[in-house]
């Protein structure tokens, strides 16, 4: 037998997402293939709420916090969509 045999590599589906807060309210904001994209978009949606802050006082508008955690592609939702870096659209948390 001098033939290799090649086994397909298992896929990581572990994709790393960014998590709007609001309460006890949690929304995926955005989805990427690795952590430190993930920490890249958390930290510039962080910098657009301090650069919001007063906007968002004004209008009574919550301020979503933001955080990183590891998803699987088969755990997002069906009809998922990426939020707008403040977390909400119109008025209303998304």
């Amino acid at each position: 037998m001098t033939d290799i045999i090649r086994l397909p590599v298992p896929r990581d589906d572990t994709l790393w997402a960014v998590v709007a807060s609001l309460g006890k309210t949690d929304r995926i904001a955005d989805i990427y293939p690795n952590r430190t994209a993930a920490l890249e978009d958390r930290t510039w949606r962080e910098q657009q709420v301090k650069a919001y802050s007063g906007f968002l006082r004004n209008s009574h508008q919550p301020v979503p916090r933001y955080s990183v955690a590891p998803i699987r592609r088969t755990d997002l939702p069906k009809a998922w969509r990426p939020l707008p870096a403040l977390g909400f659209l119109r008025g209303q948390f998304i």
